[in-house]
């Protein structure tokens, strides 16, 4: 029984405590009463420790490979403090152990519009479309991403909200991570290692949102823009030099990103359109721009996406069919009311212009100061009307000494591995641009492995792009193969898979030796029509079933051999 004094004090105390503190607090006097100082929390010569977290899942989904390259790091990091880790990529992680997860770090990655990378759709799809239970589970998330997208870290967002609904308990807060993530992305763990080790209840640990760093943005000069195609190609493709006077951190297969301007007769004709005045001022994402340099610089355009288009609807309250359209012939066919309403239409429905992603074809070994990019003016036809690529043609106009804006994009899953490994690199069109780098980068430092280059274009007299320097290599020992295929050149079209079946045996042989495989340039058909070819030589000079073949493939992926950066 308290004195009167102390229990008065009692109570005021346990009237101004929350419920939380309330039940630490029986626990706290249940372990005082079981003379348990573990269980009662107290410190000193009796600390109390934790139940240790002796096993943890780390899966990741990628597109570029840093998602994985981070969970790798971090996989490595908990084994050495004694934690036993499964690691594994969420396009081959067994959904049926979701439920039986007891630690589950996940790192994933954003693409297109908000989407999850290809190899984490099937685990998207499973955890919003299946009836789990998860409230066995505790998670984090690392969602790697770029600011400049208007979805910035959403399939991250998408995944961390939908485990807590599931049940799940966030060990941490989610972490947004922009293009430069490493920093952001060690800090995070480190907070998920410190809360595991310092609390293994089944309640959250109370760690504050961390807003992620921004990325460095650097400023070049246009030193050189030049069309690689001679006269009578079908194509337009520039070899573009950017000065840079600030030392730039990239490795040979990373790229550059580039956020185009719009073309100014566009500009002018939705000026006209809406009656705005181009001179006035308008807010858009909390700055002030005039209308003009907003739409310029500043304001997605074209092909607007169709939650664009919805919030646009309900701004002029005009019934509009789901549909990606234009800005200018949105204004057209369903007018703003006049210039306040587009300016209303500016500040709360419009999204900035994305970054387009270019593979630096330079050097830093051997272009010190400088980076390239190549690039190929992207021409269609929309309703007989011949269009071009936004970002390609913004930079093929670009003059010579114009100033331009950029960031480097890290691609940690197109790596050179070490200088006495041998490399088979495929790349036709403007995918020859990243072995342009490696090349370069490897005869700058005098690597002594072999390189192998498979080429293609068109027509050999127009479309043979960098052909002196390849030239020069080849003749100088630093490329020892280089085959290349014209498909116009002859009345059966050749293309680079045709090649490469035609030099199997040696292919087959330099495998078998080593080598990594490299293959740049069109998803479609291309990467799909080569990975055949490579399958038809396991089998052909390697003695493999069908079945056999696809897992040595498969094989060369997991083992980081077999790389790939198609668009």
């Amino acid at each position: 029984m308290l004195a009167e004094h102390k229990l008065k004090a009692f109570q005021d105390f346990v009237t101004r405590s929350s419920h939380e503190e309330l039940i630490w607090m029986n626990g706290f006097i249940a372990g005082l009463v079981s003379a348990d100082p573990v269980s009662a929390g107290i410190t000193g010569k009796a600390e109390a420790t934790a139940t240790r977290v002796d096993k943890i899942s780390i899966v990741f989904g990628t597109e570029t490979g840093n998602s994985k390259k981070v969970a790798t790091e971090f996989a490595g990091k908990a084994k050495k403090s004694g934690i036993k880790v499964k690691l594994s990529s969420l396009d081959q992680y067994r959904l049926s152990d979701l439920p039986k997860e007891e630690y589950l770090l996940l790192v994933i990655s954003t693409q297109g519009d908000g989407e999850p990378p290809a190899t984490a759709k099937k685990f998207y799809d499973h955890i919003h479309q299946e009836s789990l239970t998860l409230d066995k589970t505790r998670f984090s998330v690392l969602a790697l991403g770029d600011s400049s997208y208007p979805m910035f870290c959403k399939a991250g967002e998408d995944v961390d909200n939908q485990l807590h609904k599931l049940g799940a308990k966030r060990i941490v807060p989610i972490q947004k991570c922009d293009a430069e993530f490493a920093e952001d992305a060690a800090e995070w763990f480190e907070a998920v290692m410190k809360a595991l080790s310092e609390n293994n209840s089944n309640t959250a640990t109370p760690v504050a949102a961390k807003k992620p760093k921004g990325k460095k943005n650097y400023t070049g000069i246009i030193r050189t823009n030049l069309n690689l195609n001679d006269r009578g190609s079908n194509k337009q493709t520039h070899h573009i030099e950017i000065a840079v006077e600030e030392e730039i951190q990239y490795e040979p297969g990373d790229a550059i990103g580039i956020i185009p301007h719009n073309r100014k007769e566009l500009v002018d004709s939705i000026i006209t359109v809406t009656g705005a005045d181009p001179d006035a001022t308008v807010e858009f994402r909390n700055e002030q721009y005039s209308i003009a340099e907003a739409l310029t610089r500043k304001i997605n355009i074209v092909h607007l996406p169709e939650r664009i288009v919805k919030e646009y609807a309900t701004v002029v309250q005009q019934e509009i069919p789901d549909t990606r359209i234009d800005l200018l012939d949105l204004l057209r066919i369903y007018p703003v009311k006049g210039p306040a309403q587009f300016e209303q239409v500016i500040a709360t429905v419009l999204e900035p212009i994305v970054p387009r992603l270019y593979s630096i074809s330079s050097s830093p070994e051997a272009h010190a100061g400088e980076l390239h990019i190549t690039v190929a003016r992207d021409r269609f036809s929309v309703n007989q009307e011949t269009k071009y690529g936004l970002c390609s043609d913004f930079l093929s106009g670009l003059e010579t000494e114009t100033t331009i804006d950029f960031y480097i994009h890290k691609n940690s899953s197109f790596k050179l591995p070490g200088g006495d490994k041998d490399i088979i690199m495929i790349g036709p069109g403007t995918g020859i641009a990243p072995f342009r780098s490696f090349i370069a980068e490897r005869d700058a430092t005098g690597a002594g492995g072999r390189n192998w280059l498979f080429f293609g274009e068109q027509c050999f007299v127009t479309d043979f792009l960098y052909q002196t320097e390849i030239q020069n290599w080849a003749d100088t020992g630093v490329l020892t193969n280089v085959h290349l295929a014209f498909s116009r050149d002859q009345e059966s079209k050749i293309y680079v898979q045709h090649r490469i079946l035609e030099h199997g045996a040696e292919l087959w042989q330099w495998l078998n030796e080593g080598a990594y495989i490299y293959l740049c340039g069109a998803k479609a058909p291309m990467s799909t029509d080569v990975e055949k070819v490579l399958v038809q030589i396991a089998e052909h000079h390697g003695g493999k079933s069908a079945s056999e073949a696809l897992s040595f493939i498969e094989n060369l992926k997991d083992e980081g051999r077999y790389l790939l950066d198609v668009y």
